[in-house]
């Protein structure tokens, strides 16, 4: 197989005919740079041409397709008349009608007294057929004569441009050498990959997506995304490291001093980090856990270990407040010979600078802080573990880089609240080891969930009203930070404007346009129990405890998705006291809609909920994973295609134990991922 095979298909759009420096704009900003990208465009629909209709058979407002002779031309002096082509065949007259077209070039067209083929929408004027402007003439009928696949254009770019660049791709797509071993091609009735991709731009075969063309191709993205991860996986796994030595005892003397006991999913989980720390190998480990799982506790005791052992730790919070809860945790259960910091962008410099020295020189064991303990001028002496707590959105470049800048003898341990269907957490963490916590505290009592319409506001006013006279905080969610016109929801602004007159002086608002600073001040009143209500966006959904809130109400609760739902309502529940989650909607509510909020009413499994709410979504837009950084894919879907993520797996973990060259398949990976994660297996 010569290399140009497939770097033709990487190859500017410039190579194409037809794409000049206006058409190649336009397709830049649909985000396709390539040949290859182009592929993934697929047709939507199609207008057949190949019948022929005579003159007197013409439907008005149908597309046809009619061989006609033109036999005297209509150029009025005056301007702005249309042009208009005298034309007939053997049953009758029509016009072929031209707005803005010049007489050279309708004459080169249409040339009087020769045989022209002509489709287009038949309209009717003055009791006589009619095409106004015509796209599709050629005096060569097989030209005209086949089905026009109709793509989703950007403005500027013709069907029939876009059609004919299209074709000329497929008419030059190379022969690729076959990457696929025997087994995996037969249950793609052995189709090869440019096949697929010719079958899979016909117009006939829209919407096919169970057809063997498009199963392959589907199956070969999710297996070159499976690759890319593993990769990754294993050249984290050859970095020999310096193991951690630790014991038990330590560890047992840290949970002398909880006032609970861990669950067997908390304990399972500890026992696989505790094997990475201390094996050879570097540790690129997830802790995925529903909402109020005990991740946290979990990863300090890991930290715990770590620094027993002789290193320092590193903790990343998302939010400065949630930095200090870590923090504060922290000071609370660890042995107090252990030197704990907190960075903080609202430090003095000296402290600062304190800090940054403590680290270099090994005089401080642990810091927390947000992303800024990651800039070049934190320098650690001994750094043994970083710890990522909610960064989804990290993708796998960002992950690659976090590994190795930790060094060699660092392990990294990402950790996320977000419930994660299967199928999903291989296509994003795939490059990862997980350990899951799904089972929640026994002491955690179940957030009841009600839902409310919204003209019956006053009844959960007074629930409101009694709540703060118990002593107890609420949250209230808005889906909009301002009113819309356009929308019909409800904005936190309005909502905090409503509430502050119905409780003055205990109301506060919370939103993606508060600054830094006042955001903090906001959440440190609200954890001090100063405010009573805080009025808030979703930014409230990243993990922070207040134990003291035990009301959540959420606004147009069906314009969010259920796994966004599930984790804002885990947000309360964190006290002793019970707690409640009250959904309000308009009475105009879609069966889909109740059908999401009775799923979130009877489950409190973050698990299942976001199973559900992939069935009831998609994929892509489960919990905004849209985010830049999170590989999407063009033709497979999580759901739909469940049977060819679990081949994937098992072929990859195949692959592994019998240690294939991965050059086998430097075609597929330069293809797919054109990111170039691992571009030096090339």
């Amino acid at each position: 197989m010569s290399i140009n095979t497939y770097k033709y298909l990487l190859s500017d759009l410039k190579n194409l005919k037809g794409v000049g420096s206006k058409t190649y704009s336009i397709l830049k900003k649909k985000k396709i740079s390539n040949i290859f990208d182009l592929l993934w465009r697929l047709p939507k629909s199609y207008t057949d041409r190949t019948k022929s209709t005579k003159i007197c058979d013409l439907k008005i407002g149908d597309i046809q397709t009619i061989t006609l002779v033109p036999y005297k031309y209509n150029f009025p002096r005056i301007r702005n008349l249309p042009n208009r082509i005298y034309c007939k065949d053997e049953t009758g007259e029509m016009d072929c009608v031209f707005f803005n077209s010049y007489e050279g070039y309708i004459k080169k067209i249409l040339p009087l007294n020769k045989e022209v083929t002509v489709s287009g929408k038949v309209g009717r004027f003055q009791n006589k057929y009619q095409i106004i402007n015509p796209k599709y003439i050629s005096e060569n009928a097989s030209l005209i004569k086949d089905k026009h696949k109709k793509y989703s254009l950007t403005d500027g770019i013709s069907e029939k441009v876009y059609n004919r660049i299209i074709n000329q791709i497929l008419s030059n797509i190379p022969k690729l050498e076959e990457w696929h071993e025997e087994n995996i091609l037969k249950k793609f009735d052995n189709i090869s990959w440019n096949n697929s991709i010719i079958e899979l731009h016909k117009p006939e075969n829209i919407g096919k997506y169970q057809s063997n063309f498009y199963q392959r191709l589907a199956y070969d993205e999710i297996l070159a995304s499976f690759m890319v991860h593993s990769e990754i996986r294993k050249k984290i796994k050859k970095i020999k490291k310096q193991k951690k030595v630790f014991n038990h005892i330590d560890q047992n003397s840290l949970f002398s001093k909880l006032d609970f006991d861990l669950t067997n999913d908390q304990k399972t989980s500890l026992i696989e980090i505790n094997q990475d720390l201390k094996s050879n190998q570097k540790m690129f480990r997830l802790l995925q856990g529903d909402v109020g799982s005990g991740k946290t506790i979990v990863a300090l005791t890991a930290a715990y270990n770590v620094i027993k052992s002789g290193f320092q730790v590193a903790v990343m919070a998302p939010t400065e407040i949630l930095a200090r809860q870590h923090f504060q945790l922290a000071k609370n259960i660890f042995d107090k010979k252990i030197r704990i910091e907190i960075l903080s962008s609202k430090s003095e410099y000296k402290e600062k600078k304190r800090i940054l020295k403590k680290l270099s020189n090994n005089e401080a064991d642990i810091v927390f802080g947000t992303h800024a303990i990651f800039q070049k001028k934190v320098i650690f002496n001994n750094l043994g573990l970083i710890i990522i707590d909610e960064q989804h959105k990290f993708g796998v470049n960002q992950r690659k880089k976090l590994s190795d800048k930790g060094g060699d003898n660092c392990d990294v341990l990402l950790m996320t609240a977000t419930p994660i269907p299967r199928t999903l957490t291989m296509t994003i963490y795939g490059d990862m080891d997980l350990s899951i916590i799904r089972e929640k505290p026994k002491s955690r009592k179940e957030v009841k969930t009600y839902s409310k319409l919204e003209n019956k506001i006053s009844d959960v006013l007074r629930f409101i009203k009694k709540e703060i006279n118990n002593q107890n905080q609420i949250f209230w969610v808005c889906p909009l930070i301002e009113e819309s016109k356009k929308l019909d929801h409800s904005s936190a602004v309005e909502k905090y404007n409503y509430l502050k007159k119905k409780f003055p002086d205990q109301v506060a608002l919370l939103h993606g346009k508060t600054g830094i600073e006042e955001k903090e001040k906001i959440l440190n009143k609200f954890l001090n129990q100063k405010i009573k209500i805080l009025v808030s966006t979703t930014i409230i959904e990243v993990g922070i405890d207040f134990p003291n809130a035990n009301v959540i109400v959420i606004e147009n609760a069906n314009k969010f998705g259920l796994s966004q739902l599930h984790q804002l309502r885990g947000r309360v529940g964190r006290g002793q006291k019970q707690s409640t989650c009250i959904l309000m909607f308009k009475s105009s509510l879609t069966e889909n809609a109740k059908k999401r909020l009775n799923i979130l009413k009877n489950s409190t499994d973050g698990f299942v909920i976001s199973e559900e709410d992939m069935k009831l979504r998609g994929f892509g837009d489960i919990l905004g994973f849209k985010q830049s950084g999170i590989k999407m894919f063009r033709l497979a879907d999580p759901i739909h295609n469940n049977d060819l993520f679990e081949l994937a797996e098992k072929e990859i973990k195949k692959m592994e134990k019998n240690e294939v060259d991965i050059n086998k398949y430097k075609t597929l990976i330069k293809l797919y991922d054109q990111a170039d994660v691992i571009n030096d297996i090339v």
